[in-house]
């Protein structure tokens, strides 16, 4: 069962899987347009369906995410305000669709695989795979996180998210210095549970027959209860880092770095897209 009244994702119900795609593949499926209250609303009617298990989290196309609009956010930091208090209680509301969305992922109630079909960027990058409950890879599913060069902190509780599964000292590395990891590394590093050497359709199917496989042998409702277990006693931490992220992002929206350093990443974009132009 496929639902059409939605405009960014696809979203589908095959039994007892629910499948919610990122399909904004032109843009890299980059958090523009509807897809984050898309992706709410979609984990919402998962949430209470009676009859799926697994909900899985995908993207068309070669990417994943490529996270934030660079164009979107080079254009914030033109108001005036009237203080800094002002400015850091708009900042503040900027994060709102973001954390409904960490907060809904957090509370789901259904197994959350995270089929990464690709490579991702930022908060493509840091939102999902600490929260996922699996992390299903393609092999090009390399993962960057370039929040310092962008004048950012780790987003969305992802600084405790990574930590959690690859250890402090390598999700340090991995977040301060903004290094691309690739799907054998961050498979050795615990934060992958598969890999797998195919890409596109072929990707999606062998996500789709391992969770079938599952299904066989395993009882969902297990399944569901063995998750609540296990994420009931941190599940207050990881909203915690999830605020605490949020507000040291508005912080660094109020002094202003992050814009700075988006302008000078769009006009590095443009100058590549001329220069393809001229070819």
């Amino acid at each position: 069962m496929a639902s059409s009244q939605y405009s960014d994702i696809v979203f589908e119900i095959r039994n007892q899987i629910g499948i919610i795609k990122f399909n904004r593949p032109k843009a890299l499926n980059s958090f523009g347009g509807n897809i984050i209250p898309e992706v709410i609303a979609a984990l919402r009617v998962l949430n209470e369906h009676p009859d799926t298990i697994f909900t899985v989290l995908t993207g068309e196309g070669r990417f994943f995410s490529a996270g934030a609009d660079v164009k979107a956010v080079a254009g914030v930091g033109g108001e005036a305000f009237k203080n800094e208090g002002e400015n850091k209680l708009v900042q503040l509301g900027r994060f709102t669709y973001a954390t409904e969305l960490l907060r809904s992922m957090i509370d789901h109630k259904k197994v959350l695989i995270l089929a990464l079909n690709g490579p991702a960027v930022g908060g493509g990058a840091a939102w999902f795979p600490g929260i996922a409950d699996i992390v299903l890879a393609s092999s090009t599913a390399w993962l960057q996180c370039p929040f310092s060069a962008l004048g950012l902190v780790p987003e969305n509780g992802s600084a405790l998210s990574f930590a959690q599964h690859m250890g402090i000292h390598r999700a340090n590395d991995f977040l301060m210095f903004g290094r691309r990891l690739t799907a054998q590394e961050l498979l050795d590093a615990g934060l992958y549970n598969y890999v797998w050497d195919a890409t596109g359709d072929e990707f999606q199917k062998k996500v789709v027959d391992f969770l079938e496989d599952q299904l066989k042998v395993n009882d969902g409702k297990s399944m569901i209860e063995m998750k609540r277990l296990q994420n009931a006693p941190i599940r207050d931490a990881r909203m915690m880092a999830v605020v605490n992220s949020i507000d040291a992002l508005a912080e660094r929206f109020v002094e202003g770095a992050p814009m700075k350093r988006f302008e000078v990443k769009r006009r590095e974009l443009e100058e590549k897209s001329k220069a393809k132009a001229k070819i």
